[in-house]
């Protein structure tokens, strides 16, 4: 079957194991924007410990899980987000503004929207999780 995306595929293995206790999952093939997603989730204490394994052909990444993932996913289309829609973007995707991360690809790299707002900068939606 054709992998229409990486980091969707990626989102929804850690969202299945964690719905299934798991402490541990594998994830493959790697990408920068994979790494780049769960550092951000490691970041805010979503994800534990996570290395990266070069085999050679696509990459394997292990990931420990915590048990703090309740819901992950992409927004596909990459839809188009302003400074001024972030809250919007907020309002609709996350259960509450105290939990939860929206990440965005932008021109200073991939960030968070709290990260976004400070800079004063808008990009494009890559996903969620919280």
């Amino acid at each position: 079957m054709v992998r229409m995306s990486v980091l969707a595929d990626a989102l929804k293995t850690i969202y299945n194991a964690e719905k299934r206790g798991k402490r541990q999952v594998i994830l493959r093939p790697s990408s920068k924007v994979i790494v780049k997603f769960l550092q951000a989730m490691q970041q805010h204490g979503y994800i534990g410990e996570f290395e990266i394994v070069d085999d050679h052909r696509s990459g394997k990444i292990v990931i420990e899980l915590i048990g703090r993932v309740n819901k992950c996913g992409v927004i596909s289309p990459r839809f188009d987000v302003t400074y001024g829609e972030i809250e919007k973007w907020v309002v609709n995707l996350l259960p509450s503004r105290q939990f939860g991360m929206i990440l965005l690809s932008t021109t200073y790299g991939i960030m968070t929207h709290e990260e976004a707002r400070r800079k004063k900068t808008g990009g494009k939606i890559l996903g969620f999780f919280y």
